[in-house]
């Protein structure tokens, strides 16, 4: 450990006058004169009878190595300017750099003001503390966690090195550290000789901060160990989360084909300001979904998934492959994923306008759900979701259609997305679904698409403790309303008004048929959005007068309620 270079203040004017048997400058009779090459003069003596008080003790280690007793100090020179009736004098101590505290209370001595109080470190404010209340200290600041010091003369305050003066008549002393915002790293605050600390001779320099170089290298050590382990846990979870095996099969991909893209978890903690709670946007079963802005400043939602199955690794590289080439105006586009961390990131197109959910179930100003905005919603869905099906490179199958998971986007087009993007869910926003995985499996889409269209055409949430036991599921109230020729007073009061209501008889008709129980009556979704498709035609007068019929199948007309 590097020592710096202390001195301490002798005040000899009271001994002169009371000192007896020797004179200042001159050991006593037959008292050691010298340890190795420091001449040792009264008031300081080595010896019973050599010295003033215990305060000017000096004790003499393997008969070289003089030692102020009190505070165990090594001393490299005393000096008595004036031996006959001099005002004072000077011991020169060597100081360890993590000496943090010292009492100079012996009778005459004190710390003079030509010592300098310095603090090396990053981002760091040193004080020295006096047993008098006196506090002093500075501020040092750094761009990283190392410091420049050999560069200057003088310290600043900058390149993580400052000083200040000492009270006056310092005679004890304690140091203290209070770190401040940035990167820290090692730090050393000491009393020195103000000729001592940052001479111009680097090599000096490089001498008495021996420690604090050896400090560094060890931190600079430590950062690279912790930056090992951090990548070889990247590989590992890498590997774990099927990485190698994106990796080949991207590669084999023709190059006009649209390829998920890789992004690294560095990036993404920047994008979410490390997955603060702030950037959540929704929290679901299979996740939480976050708000990001990549570093070319693209806002982004980042899905958080949960830990894989290793059964199930293969299944999900294959999903993530075919859902990042959908290209479709209706279909949250997936952008690319991360698999460097403990669980997969899936990063997606950011849709701003919420969920459809929101705007039915909490209606507001901004946005006016009409009869005709509901149709065009749910002809988009049905739209994206025969896309999927059918047009799609290979079939997909959504498992989780439900108006939290249809999304709205900057003109409320209706984008249908595979992550559950309610804030919070209550018994009134919760309904059955099948084996969700928050993903895709291999289920009928049209009996799910057909709940959404009923949840449209009511404006009623899909569970409800307000209906009767039998009807709390919205289905079921609804089949039990067409049944009883009641569908009229279940339809929402806006489409009634906004509706014909023959376009809402053929819209509940096909929402029946698509939720009968035996997928062999149910249309096809190629069938359920071709008739969608016509219902807008004749609501927008073009399919009135022409050959445009409705289908056969319908079994509920407006007539029919009225009689």
């Amino acid at each position: 450990m590097s020592n710096s270079e202390f001195r301490i203040l002798v005040l000899l004017v009271s001994l002169t006058v009371q000192a007896s048997g020797a004179v200042p400058g001159l050991a006593r009779p037959s008292c050691a004169e010298t340890c190795g090459n420091i001449k040792i003069p009264f008031p300081f003596g080595i010896g019973a009878g050599c010295f003033w008080d215990d305060w000017y003790e000096i004790v003499c280690a393997n008969r070289t190595l003089p030692l102020l007793n009190k505070i165990g100090l090594r001393v490299l020179n005393i000096s008595l300017s004036d031996p006959v009736g001099s005002m004072n004098g000077m011991i020169k101590v060597s100081l360890p750099l993590n000496y943090s505290n010292a009492n100079c209370r012996g009778e005459g001595l004190s710390v003079p003001t030509w010592n300098v109080f310095t603090s090396v470190g990053c981002n760091t404010l040193a004080t020295v503390n006096s047993t008098e209340s006196a506090v002093v200290g500075c501020r040092s600041k750094c761009a990283g966690t190392s410091t420049n010091i050999s560069q200057y003369n003088a310290c600043f305050g900058r390149e993580g090195c400052c000083q200040t003066t000492l009270p006056f008549n310092l005679r004890g002393f304690s140091v203290d550290f209070t770190e401040e915002g940035g990167p820290q790293g090692c730090k050393y605050a000491f009393l020195a000789d103000r000729s001592w600390f940052l001479r111009s001779n680097v090599t000096g320099i490089g001498a008495s901060l021996g420690a604090i170089v050896l400090c560094l290298f060890l931190w600079r050590l430590y950062k690279y160990i912790k930056k090992r382990k951090e990548i070889k846990l990247k590989e590992k979870y890498f590997k774990r989360n099927g990485g190698l095996l994106l990796k080949s099969e991207l590669s084999s991909l023709e190059g006009n084909v649209e390829k998920s893209k890789l992004f690294n978890a560095k990036d993404l903690e920047k994008a979410t300001d490390n997955f603060n709670d702030d950037r959540i946007l929704g929290q679901g079963g299979q996740g939480t979904v976050y708000k990001g802005m990549l570093t070319d400043g693209k806002i982004v939602a980042i899905k958080k998934a949960k830990v894989i199955d290793e059964g199930k690794v293969k299944q999900f590289i294959n999903e993530v492959l075919i859902l990042s080439q959908i290209n479709h105006r209706n279909v949250v586009k997936l952008l690319g994923c991360c698999l460097e961390t403990e669980v997969p990131l899936l990063v997606y197109e950011f849709i701003p306008n919420g969920t459809l959910y929101q705007y039915l179930h909490d209606p507001n100003e901004e946005f006016h759900v009409s009869w005709d905005t509901r149709l065009r919603i749910t002809t988009e869905i049905a739209g994206a979701l025969f896309y999927l099906h059918s047009a799609a490179s290979i079939p997909i199958y959504h498992r989780d259609i439900k108006s939290t998971n249809i999304l709205l986007d900057e003109k409320y087009r209706a984008k249908v997305a595979d992550f559950d993007t309610s804030k919070s869910v209550s018994l009134d926003q919760t309904h059955v679904t099948t084996l969700v995985q928050g993903t895709f499996g291999y289920l009928d889409l049209e009996y799910f698409q057909s709940m959404v269209l009923v949840e449209l055409l009511t404006g009623q949430k899909p569970i409800s403790s307000l209906r009767e036991q039998e009807g709390r599921s919205l289905t079921t109230y609804f089949i039990i309303s067409m049944e009883e020729n009641c569908l009229f007073d279940i339809v929402d009061a806006q489409v009634l008004k906004e509706g014909n209501k023959e376009e809402i008889a053929l819209v509940a008709s096909l929402e029946k048929m698509c939720l009968n129980l035996n997928r062999r009556n149910r249309p096809t979704m190629k069938e359920v959005a071709m008739e969608l498709e016509g219902i807008r035609k004749l609501q927008n007068g073009n399919g009135v007068g022409g050959d445009k019929e409705a289908p056969k199948s319908f079994g509920y007309s407006a007539k029919s309620r009225e009689l």
